[in-house]
């Protein structure tokens, strides 16, 4: 395909506004967001966390007409295309947006910070990340990858006057572009042999020429460009530090929103651009799974700081989510690969969302982000203490809860093809669970067991938006281990794969 044909494609009139509704409300929402920060008086700002909850909420209206309706789209000569895969993963980015929103509305309240700005920043990058989960186009893909991480850039350095808060920014830009530029470099090599940016040309190009130089190496960049986004060791370096020095909810975003968001394009990439690739991508996959699981979780291990444990929880978590990729390559594994990725991403949205909630809650008495701030939590705040102990044991994959489910399916996975490689993998995946209880388990036992400080142990007072999303988070962890179908029935996305099947 030549580029005027596909920009003739590209320009057709055929546009499906139904199909688009949830980027129109979102994007509308985002005006209403900045017109409403210009004209509102100062005491009247917190209205603009309403007005940006209320938005994601309102595009999710689409998403559920759209799933009854139950009918694939597809426009701009494919390269935009809303099917199953897509609506599931807008409707966990609206929602994980959403609980942000909860978790940042009293927060940014009393840290005195910029409302509007921070909501407009927060709906633009969950309108980036809404865009990625349709887009079949490596140009597209890259526009709705940067949209996501423009933001949460500026978001990460939003304490201006906090030395660590820049450093979390500026770390984050300079290797997030670097990861761009990477990534860029691979997809331009991809356009060059197949001549085309739609994903679906560069399948047809890679399955003629098979594996030569030039697409393995195109294929390297970007995998590698990726696993910086999805803080993968040994690319994992900034997430630490941005991590602590960001603001809680944006840490809370980062680790969920923009991981899954990395994962979501990775998706589509191997499914769609490249699937027959898997000499190249399944043994690089495997290692990374291995080595960011494995660093990840003896690094936890070591840290005395319940947010700095928590961002390399994230990457440990990454690993085990890593783990299916490495045989999604397999005809017998593709579906049970894709099914697995998307659970583990719904369930560890819940389950660390609400984590970071909990976190939020206790630092307003104790003032303190030490692990041992939390000593005898239940002696004084017997609620807060219980849900934690429920996102830290879904965390650590115990029954019946949500994290058991998740990583059932991704050992379900990777045990499918019944390889070797894939044996192995499993085995060193258990034995990184049974590690990361370490970490897990002794945040539940300072809590339930530890000595409560001397002094004013009065009860903690937990905002209303706050305890709307621990409320939301713990159901939505429970629901999920002890009835899956809640969540398996919406990554069965059996179109998707089908569909693709090269």
């Amino acid at each position: 395909m030549t580029v005027l044909a596909q920009l003739a494609q590209w320009q057709s009139p055929a546009v499906d506004y139904h199909a688009l509704a949830p980027e129109i409300v979102l994007a509308g929402a985002i005006v209403v967001l900045l017109v409403a920060d210009l004209f509102l008086p100062e005491r009247q700002k917190w209205a603009t966390s309403t007005i940006a909850g209320l938005g994601l909420l309102a595009a999710l209206v689409p998403i559920l007409t759209l799933a009854v309706d139950g009918t694939d789209r597809s426009m701009f000569g494919g390269g935009y295309v809303v099917d199953n895969f897509s609506l599931v993963l807008k409707a966990l980015f609206l929602l994980t947006g959403y609980v942000v929103i909860l978790l940042s509305t009293t927060y940014v309240e009393e840290g005195d910070y910029y409302q509007g700005e921070y909501y407009f920043l927060l709906l633009s990058s969950v309108l980036g990340m809404v865009m990625m989960a349709s887009s079949r186009d490596l140009v597209s893909i890259f526009v709705a990858l940067e949209l996501l991480s423009i933001p949460a850039y500026m978001l990460a350095a939003w304490r201006k006057r906090d030395v660590k808060s820049n450093e979390a920014g500026v770390k984050y830009f300079l290797l997030g572009v670097f990861a761009s530029a990477v990534m860029l470099y691979g997809m331009s090599l991809f356009y060059g042999v197949a001549g085309t940016t739609l994903l679906t040309g560069v399948s047809d190009a890679v399955t003629e020429s098979g594996n030569v130089p030039v697409i393995s190496l195109a294929v390297v960049f970007i995998v590698v460009g990726f696993a910086f986004k999805v803080s993968a060791v040994p690319f994992h370096s900034w997430a630490p530090d941005t991590y602590e020095g960001a603001p809680t909810p944006v840490t809370a975003f980062l680790s969920v929103a923009s991981k899954a968001a990395g994962f979501v394009a990775l998706l589509t990439l191997l499914y769609v651009g490249f699937p027959t690739a898997k000499d190249v991508y399944e043994p690089m996959f495997w290692v990374l799974s291995v080595l960011t699981m494995t660093v990840g979780n003896v690094l936890a291990l070591r840290q005395t700081n319940i947010v700095r444990m928590l961002a390399y929880s994230s990457i440990s978590q990454g690993g085990f989510i890593l783990m299916p990729l490495a045989v999604a390559g397999d005809p017998g594994a593709r579906a049970e690969s894709l099914q697995a990725v998307i659970t583990y991403l719904i369930v560890y949205a819940a389950t660390n969302l609400g984590a970071f909630a909990v976190v939020i809650a206790v630092a307003r008495k104790t003032r303190s982000g030490e692990i041992s701030s939390y000593d005898g939590l239940f002696s004084y705040a017997p609620g807060l203490a219980t849900v934690m102990t429920i996102f830290m044991a879904s965390l650590a994959g115990v029954p019946p809860l949500g994290g058991w489910i998740a990583k059932f399916g991704v050992f379900t996975a990777v045990l499918a093809p019944g390889t070797t490689a894939g044996a192995v993998l499993a085995v060193i995946g258990a034995v990184n669970s049974v590690i990361a209880f370490g970490y897990y388990g002794r945040v539940m036992r300072a809590m339930w067991m530890g000595d409560a400080p001397d002094g004013d142990v009065a009860p903690i007072r937990v905002p209303q938006p706050l305890t709307l999303a621990l409320g939301l988070t713990a159901v939505a962890t429970v629901v999920i281990g002890v009835i899956p179908q809640v969540v398996l029935r919406y990554g069965d996305l059996g179109s998707f794969t089908e569909a693709l099947a090269p």
